[in-house]
């Protein structure tokens, strides 16, 4: 079978004029390597919003593992003809992280920085086991401690075993630092990100008050219309709209833009910050967003096809194939693993 190195050394030269795809994959033709791989191999061209390159799904060999079919970039073809056209998919999850300390004891928490109990480390789990089908290439988090555990949680029940990894970008000399130089390391691992501009709502001088207690102490119309409005800010705290402003921004600049060059992306943060992101992928307005719930633990899936985001709901269960069967594209992942891990 040919080697990755092979199918990469042949992908950067070869290239055929009409089509812009390579003639050949080291000794073997297209045909032969759509056979063996099972791979349909098809040109596609980019549209207005998309990067300009063409994506084509090709396998990356492992020594320790079958492969698996993932993306990767080839030159643009500006010949390419209509008939060849094909837009770029990704997935995108959502997790609510699992209970917190100060969930399980009824405080309001914002952005102090508090840990999973065991139901929310439970709950982590159950999450991952939800999505551990679905292609995960990067990862990203608040700056808060639990939304990261939820994420590890939740990767360590994913099929594929890829190790999440943390990047730390807070400083040069941070980043130099955990730079990994393995290339077979890379290839085994999953970029986990982590920002500040998805951490939960301030809640201001509410942070670390019973709820309870503070509904009987500044009066229950008034802690409600705090907790409920879109645009009223508790005491030196957040309103949604502000914490909408900094998450939404955050996932168009910098989460959107991998999506968009076929990254399958994973988001665990907080109810405040996904109800921000959630209001902006499917348009609800300032009245729709204050009346959604997100349940601790519970994924959330998108599928991002013609530049649309398209919710799916929350996957069922790993032995459920019908749940992941989407698009094409899902089902196929499901189906390499399934032939790398029996």
């Amino acid at each position: 079978m040919a080697s990755a190195a092979a199918c990469h050394h042949a992908l950067a030269q070869g290239y055929n004029g009409r089509t812009g795809l390579p003639n050949k994959v080291g000794n073997f033709s297209l045909n032969t390597v759509s056979r063996v791989f099972n791979i349909e191999v098809r040109p596609l061209t980019r549209e207005k919003h998309y990067p300009r390159n063409l994506r084509l799904c090709v396998v990356h060999a492992s020594s320790s593992h079958s492969s698996v079919a993932e993306p990767m970039q080839i030159p643009s073809n500006d010949n390419s003809t209509d008939s060849h056209k094909k837009s770029t998919e990704a997935s995108l999850i959502l997790i609510r992280h699992g209970e917190s300390l100060w969930n399980e004891k009824n405080l309001f928490t914002g952005c102090v920085d508090v840990p999973l109990t065991e139901k929310g480390v439970q709950e982590a789990i159950e999450a991952g086991k939800r999505i551990s089908n679905i292609p995960i290439d990067m990862i990203y988090t608040s700056s808060l401690i639990r939304a990261q555990m939820t994420a590890m949680l939740a990767m360590s029940q994913h099929r594929r075993r890829k190790v999440p990894i943390i990047m730390h970008n807070e400083s040069e000399k941070a980043n130099k630092w955990s730079q990994i130089f393995s290339e077979e390391t890379k290839k085994q691992s999953i970029p986990v990100i982590t920002a500040w501009q998805l951490n939960e709502r301030m809640y201001g001088e509410l942070q670390g008050l019973n709820k309870q207690e503070t509904a009987d102490r500044f009066g229950k119309e008034k802690v409600h219309e705090w907790r409920r409005s879109y645009d009223i800010p508790p005491p030196n705290g957040e309103s949604l709209e502000m914490c909408a402003e900094r998450a939404v921004a955050y996932f168009t600049e910098q989460i959107e833009p991998q999506l968009l060059a076929g990254k399958h992306v994973m988001i665990a943060a907080h109810g405040n910050s996904l109800r921000s992101i959630i209001m902006y992928l499917d348009k609800l307005t300032s009245q729709e967003v204050i009346s959604l719930e997100l349940s601790t633990g519970i994924p959330m899936l998108y599928i991002l096809k013609n530049g649309k985001f398209i919710r799916r709901g929350s996957p069922i269960a790993p032995s459920e194939a019908g749940v992941y069967a989407y698009t094409r594209r899902l089902a196929l992942y499901r189906q390499k693993l399934d032939e790398m891990l029996n």
